[in-house]
């Protein structure tokens, strides 16, 4: 079946227009929709008691984007479509397209062992069930290695001692301790075996990750808005307010008054690690998740799930994708960031081509909610893109 459109001849330019709400339309504007989805954010803000959010579509017609809010309560900062935040976990995607890509072109193979591009470091063997892990037992959450993020040797770095943590440190945290489950046989989020992969991918290439992805995807599909979060001083970056019950003793704020982050972000690095606003998010998931930028072989591939927690709103885990086979609109491929301050999502619906992202500034009430926060604003924003969703 041909992909539907979700509204007919949109044609539109990205432009940074400053203000409470902003948008960037060129050409025949479709009747109602722009107005509508500023409607339904500005409702989903005024819900949740939101300081700002931004939300960009891309579709086959073109990107809309629209922006709502305070980038920066207290210095009276308006959110624009500019604006940047963290992504957080959605740098995964560009971690798998990256081994994707580089698995196309000979270069690696998705089951290779780790051991075969990691095994000479000095503290290989003491990675929990070292010789047993596959690239794609990280890629997929597979590995059993546990996750360092929920350490309490990692909370105890920040948020004074981060800026010298690098990405073997932070492996280090989980050295000696003993496996989740051995490699295959269960399914545990771990940023730790994304670190691993950001060093396969620099041991492959014989170059930094930052440059890799540059040079792939973000300069070819035009993402002057997105880059590595490896400085506290990051372009456009938005102000964010941050639930302090996280247990890592973070400030309120992420940034001080002149916008310079008051802890070092590079601790993510290719667990997250990028800097974007939501229209580069929305182009790059509709260039990633459709396949477009991978050859079919890789994207068959790419959307191999595998099954994850019932809690999970999807219902599995391919690489780097989080996907659901069933919502009201097809199926839904994506995946959430989360850091805290900053949340963000990306879902790219098949059946009309369209990505949507949208990212929010501030942790507050929605991650550790007993609610589906994010579910809930992602199905609010599709129907408003595309009605009711499929007809039987």
């Amino acid at each position: 079946m041909a992909p539907q459109r979700p509204y007919p001849r949109l044609r539109v330019a990205i432009m940074c227009l400053a203000g409470l709400a902003t948008a960037c339309v060129t050409g025949p504007r479709p009747r109602d929709v722009e107005a509508t989805l500023t409607t339904e954010t500005t409702a989903i803000i005024a819900g949740y008691d939101l300081p700002g959010m931004t939300v960009a579509v891309a579709g086959p017609d073109g990107v809309l984007t629209i922006a709502l809010g305070f980038a920066d309560r207290e210095n009276n900062r308006r959110m624009s479509t500019g604006t940047t935040m963290l992504a957080a976990s959605i740098g995964k995607t560009f971690v798998a397209a990256t081994l994707l890509q580089l698995s196309d072109e000979g270069q690696l193979s998705l089951d290779d062992p780790i051991s075969k591009w990691l095994g000479d470091r000095d503290w290989f063997d003491r990675l929990p069930s070292a010789n047993d892990i596959t690239l794609r037992h990280l890629l997929q959450h597979r590995s059993g290695l546990p996750d360092h993020v929920h350490l309490d040797a990692f909370a105890e770095l920040l948020p004074d001692r981060v800026d010298g943590a690098t990405a073997e440190a932070l492996i280090g945290l989980v050295l000696d301790l003993q496996p989740l489950f051995p490699p295959g046989e269960g399914w545990a989020y771990t940023d730790t075996g994304y670190l691993l992969l950001g060093l396969v991918i620099e041991r492959a290439t014989g170059r930094p990750y930052e440059d890799v992805i540059r040079e792939r995807f973000i300069a070819p599909l035009g993402l002057s808005s997105t880059g590595p979060s490896n400085s506290t001083s990051l372009p456009g970056l938005a102000r964010g307010y941050v639930e302090t019950g996280s247990g890592l003793g973070l400030p309120s704020y992420t940034t001080d008054d002149a916008g310079v982050m008051l802890w070092n972000p590079a601790i993510e690095w290719t667990g997250g690690g990028l800097y974007a606003n939501a229209r580069d998010l929305a182009v790059w998931g509709r260039a990633f998740l459709s396949g477009r930028i991978l050859s079919e072989a890789a994207y068959r591939e790419a959307l191999k799930g595998v099954p994850v927690p019932e809690s999970d709103t999807a219902s599995s885990y391919g690489l780097g994708i989080s996907i659901r086979t069933e919502s009201d609109f097809g199926p839904v491929y994506g995946h959430h960031g989360w850091i805290p301050g900053y949340v963000s999502s990306l879902q790219y619906y098949p059946a009309y081509d369209t990505a949507v992202a949208f990212q929010i500034n501030t942790d507050i009430g929605i991650i550790n909610s007993d609610q589906p926060v994010l579910p809930d604003m992602e199905a609010r924003l599709a129907q408003i893109l595309f009605g009711s969703g499929r007809e039987e």
